[in-house]
């Protein structure tokens, strides 16, 4: 279940990074992405852990806020989802079709960036 909860938080922030203040990317960037522990956070930028752990919390639910009113993960887990199907039939029925599976890998690499 934590680990569930941490990648899908690393995943929102992933979407709404540039939405957050610097204090917010830079707690959720420690905690969630260098896996600095509250107190180590709460060191480095001279306040309380209990701070840090308000900060984080809040921004997690900031993030969810944001999933909830735009959709951009759930939009692009959709579309990875079709993507794997489309190519997983391609393989299966048009394995020899050169160009069909260059226009698939082409449709994947996109979805990537």
């Amino acid at each position: 279940m934590e680990i569930e909860k941490n990648y899908r938080i690393n995943s929102l922030f992933e979407f709404y990074q540039p939405l957050l203040t610097k204090k917010q990317n830079d707690y959720m960037q420690l905690y969630y992405g260098d896996d600095y522990s509250l107190g180590e956070i709460a060191e480095d930028f001279s306040v309380s852990r209990q701070a840090v752990y308000d900060n984080i919390r809040r921004t997690e639910k900031i993030l969810e806020t944001y999933e909830t009113k735009l959709h951009l993960l759930a939009e692009f887990t959709q579309r990875n989802q079709v993507a794997d199907e489309i190519q997983a039939y391609v393989k299966q029925q048009y394995p020899t079709d050169q160009r069909l599976n260059q226009l698939v890998n082409q449709l994947e690499s996109a979805e990537e960036e």
